[in-house]
């Protein structure tokens, strides 16, 4: 067996991470980070040279021409879409890991969009993949339940590493030919969108404690949730929904109460909502 697998970001890097006998890495160049855009390599790459293993980092896939012929392809979280070149090429297909029940949040923001609607479980989704993003056949799905605790960050390790466990159980199934594809039920089929650094504004008096408290898990670390105060940005690290007015920073929204335990005002580090009211007029 000669298997590629094409991934870039921090939810492949697990999945790599528990693979055996990969031929090729195909992941993205390095790019530069941080305010002072330092050169940072992908968290693919890292896994990559701790293993030992052959990488390549093309600007474009599509350019691709690979040294042998591989029999099958696993991607995850390259951030490209893979041309009908390359879907061709292996004799058992291209699987995609998705993270999320497909048909159920195709496109790019699936953890994001499973916790913006208070989703209690999303999954992993083993697929091939054809011309379509997120479209072709399913191979095998696995469920995980989302806790009232899970943001972005702690969602997608949790994901990555289901995935892991999930892909290397399945993986041997299928080159023996005991898993045949499914097709997707295409009329149940829901999209999600890029999100944006927009998109981390929020309003108390036109959202609900309830969409604030589960867009600032969603946005956990990227884009972040905030607010303009005095034409300074105020960014909400972490709130909790309260039935009544107590101690600490207490907001009215359009409907219910929120405690905003951990923020952090413009130009200054975290601080509790406490240690907020000592210094600043209410919100």
């Amino acid at each position: 067996m000669k298997i590629i697998f094409i991934g870039t970001g921090d939810f492949a890097a697990p999945i790599l991470n528990s693979l055996k006998d990969i031929d090729l890495v195909v992941t993205a160049p390095d790019k530069p980070a941080g305010r002072k855009k330092v050169l940072t390599p992908p968290p693919v790459k890292e896994i990559a040279l701790k293993n030992k293993l052959p990488l390549i980092q093309p600007e474009k896939i599509s350019t691709v021409k690979f040294d042998f012929e591989p029999d099958l392809i696993i991607t995850a979280d390259y951030g490209q879409i893979i041309p009908q070149s390359i879907i061709q090429l292996p004799r058992l297909g291209v699987i995609n890991i998705h993270p999320s029940l497909l048909p159920k949040y195709r496109g790019p923001s699936p953890i994001q969009t499973a916790l913006l609607n208070g989703d209690p479980k999303t999954g992993i989704t083993l697929m091939l993949i054809d011309e379509q993003v997120d479209h072709g056949p399913i191979l095998a799905q696995t469920e995980v339940p989302i806790s009232k605790e899970d943001n972005n960050q702690t969602l997608k390790e949790k994901l990555s590493r289901e995935a892991g466990l999930f892909l290397n159980k399945i993986l041997p199934q299928y080159i023996e030919g005991e898993i045949k594809p499914q097709e997707q039920n295409h009329a149940k089929a829901t999209l999600t969108k890029m999100f944006a650094r927009q998109d981390g504004q929020i309003d108390f008096q036109k959202e609900t404690a309830e969409e604030i408290e589960r867009k600032i898990r969603a946005f956990s670390p990227w884009p972040g949730v905030w607010i303009t105060t005095d034409q300074k940005r105020i960014k909400i690290i972490k709130a909790e929904i309260v039935s009544e007015k107590k101690e600490g920073l207490i907001i009215e929204t359009k409907k219910g109460l929120l405690k905003l335990n951990l923020v952090q005002p413009e130009g200054k580090k975290p601080m509790t909502g406490e240690e907020f009211l000592r210094g600043h007029r209410a919100l």
